[in-house]
């Protein structure tokens, strides 16, 4: 047995001698179920199994560098020839070797969403169809949710239930849209994320010589995340586990948290049922977290029905209760967080990475990154506009996309005029009905057929075919040049360099910098490429299957804000979950069923389980809804965890405030002393004020209070002094008022 073997537990060294046979290993968060992979493939290699046979998917490129590294220590370079990655990647491999088969050239171009949702919206735009009624987004959703489901649009029109359904939802023509949107993918020679999967599953499915080579090579498959497979996804697992059934699955029904994505967690659930002979594994020892974190996750996901049994502990020390924070407002929160933050650093010497704040929408960052920024701590949102898909970076993808695939035409219709060139949209337009004429893409049109087309005067004649010699002739130096000289080639010959480089407004300059870290990024490609092919078509692939977790930042030592479900896979220190309020977290969009509100618990778990010493929960009394302060009410999932776990304070008035001449508070506004345990789970609530006389400085910011008139208020802003100080004040129904305070009379509730 080889030596690396002694680092793994009774458990975890149960399942990676395993090797024969479908397996199914239930893993438990922070349960160690990477290492189990990783020594489990090395193992396998070490028993002389041809890594060339070896099939291990993952849900990130990142998880898949860091699993192959880790096995090169291993076992050595022979890792390399390891079919690792994930579930898009290497279906990507697959599709460009066998592309031919299913009517694509091996250069097919890779739509990301936004290329996708752009195209459907021009198709609405051409069926003349009511924008309204048929949103681009949701559309583009719908055929996501169709493909993942292995429904093409065939199958789809021959199915009457769903033809019924879009007649009452007043959506008759989305099927005529699908199949454009298909028709116009195949036509570009382009494939969106879903084709990846659909096209392999269609692969298989109509050439069973292809899937029997497939399932030769593929000897032993191995599956990481198997709680968020999709439906499609599952097809091709079966598919090609079928010959030998040597498939071993690792996943946690128990994270199973992208429905929305089409994942489906009876693929888990079912495993024994699809492989009756499969043996069950589970790791259930956390190594990640305290025993109170532990035992707290454990009492909140036991109110789901729909599981699998396991009993996940730890060893690890007791550690602090988890603390519920109860305060006024978002603004409030917001405050308490980043004041919080401070003191522990402070207290603990801790960095800024080793924390982290978990919210259920992207819109919750606000608050926070307010409050961050005041105190000067330096933060990282996650989840925003990624680096690929900024204007000026994905101007230059069009131009290398083009290169490769004439028949791109969202590259096309992009950089045809841009830089600007004095070709207008109607003269596009004419290009495009007697392009269609000739069934051939625009580019190609323009190329054979333009001289000849008289719609169009002489000088757009020229500036077209300029164009497409600008074009053919980096595209010779495809062969001999690699994609970091060919994009500064481009760069020089577009013009799209110097329009930028002139461009001495912020935004030029901030574009500018970015196409140097673009250029970057592709010299890294170049030099550090493990696939030895350094052409633009490897470096777009490459670029169109990054996900939100592959992207490195810049300066790790920041304070971490996400969603939980960008959060899944990753863990902190410190960790606050923000925002524990009903019909935001569970989210109002997820209660109509059992199933919805399972997935919205195993969400909170999942959040629960990414901390490794201690819990911040916080959740607010008014929250400010398109510019209105409306009622909030604690969250179900607080109460779901056992009392003897948690620790409730309440921050009564806004931390920014009271301190100064409170000793009890240092310089953030957080206690010295640690809150007592308040009884049960009621808070203690505020008294009221029935003061009236404000001359002096008991009225501030963020105070609560009640108007005769007006009623109830947050105080904005005070400004003046003595008899002249006045209040801003946003009241919930009479909106905002600045009102005199010698004449208010108002009254402090909080």
């Amino acid at each position: 047995m080889k030596d690396f073997l002694n680092n793994l537990n009774n458990s975890q060294l149960e399942s990676t001698l395993q090797m024969d046979g479908p397996m199914i290993v239930i893993a438990g968060a922070g349960s160690g179920k990477t290492r189990v992979l990783t020594y489990k493939i090395a193992y396998l290699m070490t028993q002389e199994i041809d890594p060339f046979n070896i099939l291990a998917l993952t849900f990130t490129n990142k998880a898949a560098k860091e699993m192959k590294e880790r096995i090169a220590r291993i076992v050595g370079d022979e890792a390399k020839n390891l079919w690792m990655g994930t579930f898009h990647s290497v279906f990507a491999r697959i599709l460009r070797i066998e592309a031919h088969k299913i009517g694509y050239t091996s250069n097919f171009t890779i739509y990301d969403s936004d290329d996708s949702q752009k195209l459907v919206g021009r198709i609405i735009k051409e069926l003349n169809l009511d924008k309204d009624q048929y949103k681009y987004k949701s559309i583009f959703s719908r055929i996501s949710s169709m493909k993942n489901n292995f429904i093409t649009p065939l199958d789809y029109e021959n199915d009457e239930e769903m033809l019924f359904s879009d007649k009452i939802a007043n959506r008759s023509k989305f099927i005529q849209i699908y199949k454009q949107y298909v028709d116009r993918c195949f036509k570009a020679g382009a494939m969106d994320f879903d084709d990846l999967l659909l096209k392999t599953n269609e692969l298989l499915s109509r050439y069973p010589e292809t899937l029997s080579k497939y399932q030769n090579i593929f000897r032993y498959i191995l599956v990481d995340e198997y709680q968020d497979t999709n439906h499609s996804q599952y097809l091709i697992i079966r598919a090609l586990s079928d010959k030998f059934q040597n498939i071993c699955v690792v996943g946690d029904d128990a994270q199973s948290i992208y429905s929305f994505r089409g994942a489906n967690i009876n693929n888990i659930l079912n495993f024994q049922k699809d492989f009756p002979d499969a043996k069950l594994f589970r790791l259930e020892q956390n190594y990640r977290s305290t025993k109170n974190i532990v035992n707290a996750a454990n009492s909140l996901i036991e109110n789901n029905q729909k599981r699998l049994k396991k009993n996940v502990w730890t060893e690890n020390e007791s550690g602090e209760k988890i603390s519920v924070n109860k305060l006024l407002t978002d603004g409030e929160e917001g405050r308490f967080v980043a004041s919080s933050i401070f003191e522990y650093k402070m207290q603990n010497q801790l960095q800024n990475s080793d924390f982290a704040i978990l919210y259920r929408t992207n819109a919750q960052s606000r608050s926070f990154e307010d409050a961050l920024r005041k105190k000067n701590i330096p933060y990282r949102v996650y989840g925003g506009l990624s680096f690929y898909q900024r204007k000026e970076i994905k101007d230059v993808l069009a131009y290398l996309r083009l290169l490769i695939n004439f028949d791109d035409e969202q590259a096309f219709k992009r950089i045809i005029n841009f830089p600007p060139r004095g070709i207008g949209q109607t003269t596009l337009n004419k290009v495009s009905v007697e392009a269609k004429k000739y069934s051939e893409s625009d580019f190609n049109f323009i190329k054979k057929y333009s001289k000849s087309f008289d719609i169009i005067n002489n000088s757009t004649k020229n500036k077209l075919l300029d164009f497409v010699v600008m074009i053919e002739s980096i595209k010779v130096k495809l062969d001999s040049l690699n994609v970091f000289e060919i994009t500064k080639e481009i760069l020089k010959q577009s013009g799209l360099y110097n329009l930028y480089k002139n461009d001495e407004s912020l935004e030029g300059v901030n574009r500018i910098q970015n196409i140097e870290e673009l250029l970057n990024g592709i010299k890294d490609f170049v030099d550090n490429t493990e696939e030895n092919d350094v052409s633009v078509s490897s470096f777009l692939q490459n670029v169109a299957l990054a996900t939100d977790q592959d992207q490195e930042s810049d300066d790790k030592n920041k304070v971490s804000l996400m969603t939980i479900h960008l959060a899944k896979g990753l863990e902190f220190p410190y960790v606050y979950i923000v925002g524990l309020e009903e019909n935001l977290f569970p989210s109002a969009m997820n209660l109509n069923s059992r199933t919805e509100l399972e997935e919205e618990r195993r969400l909170f778990y999942v959040a629960l389980t990414r901390a490794e010493k201690k819990i911040f929960l916080s959740y607010v009394l008014s929250r400010y809804r398109w510019g209105k302060l409306v009622d909030s009410e604690k969250s179900r999932f607080i109460d779901e965890i056992k009392e003897e776990f948690l620790q409730n304070n309440v921050v009564q008035k806004s931390i920014s405030r009271n301190f100064q001449s409170n000793p009890q508070y240092n310089k953030t506004g957080i206690r010295f002393k640690k809150p007592q345990r308040r009884p049960a789970a009621n808070f203690v609530k505020i008294k009221s004020s029935t003061k009236s006389n404000l001359f002096d400085n008991n009225l501030s910011m963020g105070n609560i209070v009640m108007h005769e008139r007006f009623g109830k208020g947050v105080v904005v802003s005070i400004e003046g002094i003595g008899a002249d100080k006045k209040a801003e004040i946003k009241f919930d129904k009479a909106g905002i008022k600045k009102l005199l305070l010698r004449f208010s009379k108002l009254k402090i509730i909080s």
